[in-house]
């Protein structure tokens, strides 16, 4: 006689105390120069926020190098984390990444690879957050050009507010943002 199933059951959300760390939300320190300013709001698909997400974020750094191989210019780290706060909203500090090649040679638009922990989910979701001054770049990226309907491909591309970087994260609805697949 077997014993019974156990119900399933989704992650955390835990992660949204237990996993930010001091700072977590800078890959730059404060005054770098070409300091960008990354903002937004994680939202369910009935655009309620979703007040203990977790968001990280990896890029390259302006020349096209990933952090490991120039961990001590500049202070640059390549990744950050930070929990949503009660309206959703969570914010980085970073710098526009370079263009970082295909395996083929090709370069990829310059963009930040997202990832999303949030309560009911039970793997993260990936994104990446494209730049509203790259239309050239963002045309040629294979992974954006990958998406057909042009509604879903903006999703992706963040919106300049005034100096500061605007990418809100849908989760689900009419505005859902187009999450890649792992």
């Amino acid at each position: 006689m077997g014993s019974p199933r156990t119900p399933s059951q989704t992650v955390g959300p835990f992660f949204s105390f237990a996993l930010p760390y001091e700072g977590g939300h800078q890959l730059v320190p404060p005054g770098t120069p070409g300091a960008v300013r990354l903002e937004g709001r994680l939202v369910d698909g009935r655009g309620e926020p979703v007040p203990d997400g977790l968001i990280e974020i990896l890029q390259a750094d302006p020349s096209g190098g990933y952090a490991r191989r120039n961990r001590e210019q500049g202070g640059f780290r390549g990744f950050a984390r930070c929990k949503t706060g009660s309206e959703g909203e969570f914010s980085f500090l970073t710098v526009k990444p370079g263009r970082v090649p295909y395996p083929d040679g090709r370069p990829q638009a310059p963009h930040i690879e997202v990832l999303i922990f949030s309560r009911g989910l039970l793997k993260h979701l990936v994104t990446r957050i494209y730049f509203p001054d790259e239309e050239v770049a963002n045309a040629a990226d294979p992974v954006l050009a990958s998406i057909a309907d042009p509604g879903v491909r903006s999703t992706l591309v963040a919106r300049d507010d005034g100096g500061v970087l605007v990418f809100d994260i849908h989760m689900q609805g009419d505005r859902e943002t187009a999450f890649l697949a792992t």
